[in-house]
C-alpha cells in the first residue's frame, strides 16, 4: 500500500464531511479529521477503507461512531459513500454556534458525499432542537434539509415499525409577546 494513495483517501474523507455544510459549523471543516478504531484495512486498488472496533470519527463537532465503518471512493479519488454500522451507529453535528446538536442513530448510517444525503436505515431516530423522527429509515437531504421517514422496502429490519413517529415541538414566543 502506498502512503500517496492513503493520503488521497484520508483528503478525500474530509471532502466528504466539509460538505455537510447545513448540518455543520464553519468552522468544523477546517479542523482536522480522527479516526480512530482497534483495526484498519485501506484498499488503495478498490478505494476502499474499512475501520472496525469501536470505530470513532470526529472533526470539529462533527462526531461519527460505529462498530464498523467502511468508506468508498470514486475511480477520481472522491469519497462516494461513507457506511457505518452498530448497535446502533451514531452521527452528530453542532449545525451553528446558537444551535442544538444534531443527532442521528441507525443500524446503519450511511453518507452520500455527491448529494449530500444521509440515509439511516433500521432503528433509524433523528433529534434536532427537541424535534424527532423515528422509523425504519429515514433519508435526510442536508443540503435542502428535507426529512423523509418511512419503510425501510427490501431491507432486512430488526425491529419492523409499519409507522414513522414524528415529535415536533411549539415554536418558542419572543418574551415580549409572552408578557402581553
Amino acid at each position: 500500500m502506498r502512503f500517496v494513495k492513503t493520503f488521497s483517501l484520508l483528503l478525500s474523507l474530509s471532502a466528504a464531511f466539509t460538505s455537510a455544510g447545513t448540518w455543520a459549523l464553519p468552522t468544523d471543516r477546517e479542523q482536522p479529521i480522527r479516526v480512530q478504531a482497534d483495526s484498519a484495512e485501506l484498499d488503495d486498488k478498490q478505494g476502499v477503507a474499512v475501520y472496525r472496533g469501536g470505530v470513532v470519527i470526529t472533526q470539529g463537532s462533527l462526531k461519527i461512531t460505529g462498530d464498523t465503518v467502511t468508506i468508498t471512493q470514486t475511480p477520481q479519488g472522491d469519497i462516494d459513500v461513507f457506511t457505518a454500522v452498530g448497535k446502533p451507529a451514531y452521527y452528530e453535528q453542532k449545525p451553528a454556534a446558537d444551535k442544538q446538536l444534531v443527532q442521528a442513530y441507525g443500524l446503519t448510517i450511511q453518507y452520500y458525499a455527491s448529494n449530500e444525503r444521509i440515509v439511516l436505515i433500521d432503528q433509524a431516530k433523528v433529534i434536532q432542537e427537541g424535534n424527532t423522527f423515528e422509523g425504519e429509515k429515514i433519508v435526510y437531504d442536508t443540503k435542502r434539509q428535507i426529512v423523509n421517514a418511512g419503510r425501510a422496502n427490501g431491507t432486512s429490519i430488526t425491529s419492523p415499525r409499519p409507522r414513522i413517529d414524528m415529535v415536533i415541538q411549539p415554536k418558542s414566543k419572543p418574551a415580549e409577546q409572552q408578557a402581553q
